[in-house]
């Protein structure tokens, strides 16, 4: 029983553990039983949560005896935990049998939840995500709109000369938007690993130098997203001059936004970096991460000046 109640706290974000996740530790049936509410299954899979588990029973010496269902699951939900554990390759939820018949019957396909809103989810008061992931969400909003402009350029014969420019352009911006939406939850993950480092214990000599350890792997992390999506913005304001410089007018407003927008996510990103650097046991390790950091702020003020002429030049605003 006890051991549960000490798996439940691990679990339930309450206390430290996953996100949407709520747990307790009771006796049922004369079983140790840990009962949880999985609040969004989106954002944190039931495999997971169950892996979780039978890794925190292992450090007791026991494991998990069955697993069991009360009320109703989504089927999306199961479908993921049975793709995860079966580690299925290129997996397309179309391959099952019935999802198939049922597309064919015209019949109006199930309803699944919707993970809520990413800016409901800042707007809460959990701590993440945060600015680091504000940052990131910032950045592939600008690379979104730069993938938008070059788009509308490619294949008008107005702009044949920038066509091969523009492909290159739009492949690196979805490229780019791919990895800042993926940053928005490692933000919020790394900070988490922090939080979660802190919580260790510190009763003996050994624990604290593991803990100081933990901290500062966790807190290094913590840093290292934010710098690369602040590198990631540079390469985004970039590609929002070439588009302003040679792609369709009529969206030049739409590439300064996109540089606008990668800006933000620049500035955004390097308080976070800093913030995380000034709180490391060791700050001399995040030196280079400020070195770094410095750089980038110095290329996009020179950039945002080019950008910025060209506007005036070329779109008259």
């Amino acid at each position: 029983m006890e051991i549960a109640k000490k798996i439940a706290k691990a679990i339930r974000h309450s206390s430290g553990g996953l996100r949407y996740v709520k747990g307790l530790g009771l006796l049922v049936d004369g079983r140790a039983q840990v009962s949880m509410n999985l609040t969004d299954f989106h954002q944190t899979p039931i495999a997971r949560v169950v892996e979780f588990i039978r890794r925190e029973a292992g450090r007791y010496g026991v494991g998990i005896h069955h697993s069991e269902l009360v009320g109703l699951i989504p089927q999306e939900a199961l479908v993921d935990a049975a793709v995860w554990y079966t580690q299925l390759d290129q997996f397309d939820k179309e391959q099952i049998l019935e999802s198939r018949l049922f597309s064919s019957s015209n019949a109006a396909p199930h309803s699944t939840p919707q993970p809520a809103s990413f800016l409901d989810e800042l707007a809460s008061a959990l701590p993440a995500p945060g600015g680091g992931s504000a940052a990131a969400y910032a950045g592939a909003m600008g690379a979104a709109l730069v993938a938008m402009v070059s788009g509308l350029t490619m294949g008008r014969k107005k702009y044949a000369e920038a066509e091969a420019e523009m492909q290159a352009v739009h492949v690196m911006a979805e490229k780019l938007r791919a990895e800042m939406t993926q940053a928005v939850e490692d933000d919020a993950a790394s900070f988490e690993a922090v939080i979660g480092a802190f919580k260790l214990p510190k009763d003996t000599e050994d624990q604290l130098t593991a803990r100081t350890a933990a901290i500062q792997v966790a807190t290094m992390n913590a840093a290292h997203i934010p710098l690369h999506s602040a590198e990631n913005s540079l390469k985004i304001m970039e590609l929002a001059v070439k588009c302003a410089e040679h792609g369709n007018l009529n969206a030049i407003s739409d590439a300064m936004s996109g540089f606008a927008m990668a800006r933000a996510s620049l500035t955004a990103a390097a308080c976070n970096v800093r913030i995380n650097v000034n709180s490391l046991p060791d700050k001399d390790a995040g030196q280079p991460y400020l070195d770094e950091l410095a750089a980038l702020e110095k290329e996009a003020d020179k950039i945002e000046k080019k950008i910025r002429k060209v506007m005036k030049e070329r779109g008259g605003i």
